[in-house]
């Protein structure tokens, strides 16, 4: 099958980069490491419409895989090691989160998911947030819970202990968050009676990294979560898919999906709002939820966080000047 000239380029320094990245000896953070990562992002960031991964001949669709692994593995070593930089200061860690490369990105993502949130909860304010697969460096928790949820509390769930040690030394010595955010280790397909707590599950990107495993993840919150919350995914589109794992409104059994957004900037993560269906038409009390039907309108949010751009950039400029 045939692609356009770009996307045979693309495509190609793409795959040029997954060999050298596939040959390193570590993932650890280093010269070599860096390098290499900061070129794929920067080559999957610009949009391009023409991409489509899912159509894409099987061996793509394997390296992407193996691709998408790999970041997630870079991804989780980096996190650790700036989280262990952070818990080293013998002051409040979190006043200076702007030491990790990424902190702007997430100040952004966070403002985005936080306005599709507002617009998907009519004005009520969620008690009670979980976000799985939360990692060493819980930055959406911490922005959120810092700057946009700030009554709310938060639960953080990941498998891997060390992650949860290292995440709970980082709010451990912040007055406020350390009485609104705990953090549990867990592997999410065993949560069952727990999961109906929560007005807003948020779930990361890097759970469930490939088509399958998403899916049995979705499927499960389905069956755990309370009708009428709120479920918030990151998903990837265009050339960013090399990055991330796709997450498309047909995966969503169950769920009412609410909006669909892609930045276009340097927001990796494209954002999926949905709500559990309530069956019986039961929703959750803790919230004022309004049924607008299964049809969503993307087009017409898309339009409006495109207008709300010039806020969310004003707002990553706010803070990252109050860090410096």
């Amino acid at each position: 099958m045939g692609y356009y000239c770009q996307e045979d380029k693309l495509v190609n320094t793409i795959c040029d980069l997954y060999e050298k990245i596939s040959k390193l000896e570590s993932l650890k953070p280093s010269e070599d490491v860096d390098t290499l990562f900061k070129q794929l992002v920067s080559t999957c960031i610009p949009p391009n419409p023409n991409i489509d991964v899912t159509k894409m001949s099987a061996s793509i669709q394997e390296m992407r895989s193996n691709l998408i692994k790999l970041c997630g593995e870079a991804e989780g070593y980096l996190e650790h090691h700036f989280s262990s930089i952070l818990t080293s200061f013998e002051d409040n860690p979190l006043h200076h989160l702007n030491i990790f490369p990424y902190y702007n990105n997430y100040l952004k993502l966070s403002k985005l998911e936080f306005d599709l949130l507002e617009q998907n909860l009519n004005g009520s304010v969620p008690k009670t947030v979980a976000f799985l697969g939360s990692g060493p460096l819980p930055l959406t928790s911490i922005v959120l819970a810092s700057f946009h949820l700030r009554d709310s509390i938060f639960h953080n769930f990941d498998i891997d202990p060390s992650a949860n040690s290292v995440a709970a030394r980082l709010v451990s010595s912040d007055s406020d968050l350390s009485q609104r955010m705990f953090f549990h280790t867990v592997d999410v397909m065993d949560m069952t009676e727990s999961l109906k707590s929560f007005d807003v599950v948020f779930l990361a990107a890097l759970v469930g990294m490939d088509k399958n495993d998403k899916i049995k993840v979705i499927e499960h919150l389905e069956k755990h979560m309370s009708p009428g919350a709120l479920l918030m995914l990151r998903s990837a589109h265009g050339p960013r898919a090399f990055l991330y794992p796709i997450v498309e409104p047909c995966d969503l059994q169950g769920f009412q999906v609410l909006s669909v957004y892609h930045p276009t900037d340097e927001v990796i993560n494209s954002v999926v709002v949905s709500r559990k269906l309530g069956g019986d038409g039961v929703v959750d009390d803790h919230m004022d939820h309004q049924d607008s039907g299964l049809s969503c309108n993307c087009s017409k949010i898309q339009a409006i966080m495109n207008k709300k751009k010039s806020i969310i950039e004003e707002f990553a400029g706010a803070i990252e000047e109050q860090l410096s």
